[in-house]
């Protein structure tokens, strides 16, 4: 047994059972891969992949224990790695960040710029997706630590905690009836076409379940995943914009205002998630500690521990 064909076992399942794809990915060819798996698969006995012909299709039962065992050995060994490099270049290295288009315009450009002076050697990368595309990023290895609001807290194989508190704006033209009410309610909303965000981004599933309590169906005219677009459509006049409160800028927005929506749609919480058992560099920590200064390396090191309910906003 040898790490070329634990590697090749978890490449052929992150490639979707293709093997040809798999051998691209490590620069090898297919032929090595297929010959390797089968190697493994007589020293342990079992058969790790279900075939058709030559081509495998899936896991096994046995195959999937497999599966998770080779994930944990290759994550020590990319862990040991990263050791070696931290401790050989304490202020220098590679960091990336995945995360939704809000949390990268809105929430971070300062945090990064903070970071940015502290360590001017950290080559630092954004990557960018929805919730459930970034958090695969990391559990891939292919970001160190994700950001986005809740959608990220009850992902498995993650650990996460909450950074910052904030809640939804109605965004408006500087003459719009709504400015003259004294509260805002659904049932106002729903009397107009909404601007807001994409089902899979920045709490929206907040705003659609409000209305649903309240048995109202909202006019939803456009959905996107960037609040300068929403802002951008309400500015022609299409509909009444929903954006997350970091999004508006009173200087910048000077041609709309602004309606705080907490009490509508409730708070919602912006999280910092890493995966389970990743080994840590330190300018990780203070990264980490920039998003909130209450998340200390201790704090951070309880949270991988298994002692999640240790901190919360």
């Amino acid at each position: 047994m040898n790490l070329h064909q634990l590697r090749f076992v978890r490449e052929a399942v992150r490639q979707n059972f293709n093997l040809t794809e798999a051998a691209k990915a490590l620069f090898t060819s297919q032929p090595g891969v297929s010959k390797a798996i089968i190697e493994l698969e007589e020293e342990l006995g079992i058969d790790i992949f279900t075939r058709h012909g030559k081509r495998i299709r899936g896991l096994t039962e046995p195959g999937r224990a497999v599966l998770k065992s080779v994930e944990l050995i290759m994550q020590e060994i990319d862990g040991l790695k990263r050791i070696g490099k931290e401790y050989a270049a304490q202020d220098s290295g590679s960091f990336t960040i995945a995360t939704t288009h809000t949390q990268a315009r809105y929430a971070l450009p300062k945090v990064i710029h903070a970071f940015m002076q502290k360590y001017p050697k950290v080559r630092l990368s954004l990557l960018q997706g929805n919730p459930r595309q970034i958090a695969d990023m990391v559990m891939r290895d292919q970001a160190d630590l994700v950001i986005a609001t809740e959608a990220i807290a009850g992902y498995d194989g993650l650990v996460s905690l909450p950074y910052y508190q904030w809640e939804h704006v109605v965004v408006v033209a500087p003459d719009h009836p709504l400015l003259k009410l004294k509260h805002l309610t659904l049932e106002d909303l729903a009397h107009y076409p909404l601007v807001t965000y994409d089902a899979a981004f920045a709490g929206r599933t907040r705003l659609d379940h409000a209305f649903q309590v309240r048995n109202l169906k909202p006019d939803i005219l456009l959905e996107a995943i960037d609040a300068d677009v929403i802002k951008t459509y309400v500015e022609l006049g299409l509909g009444v914009g929903i954006i997350a409160g970091m999004a508006f800028d009173n200087e910048r927005d000077k041609n709309l205002r602004a309606i705080p929506a907490g009490h509508l749609f409730g708070m919602n919480v912006s999280r910092v998630a890493l995966k389970q058992g990743a080994y840590l560099r330190s300018y990780v920590y203070t990264f980490i500690e920039l998003l909130n200064p209450t998340l200390s390396r201790k704090m951070v090191d309880q949270v991988m521990q298994g002692q999640k309910d240790s901190y919360d906003l």
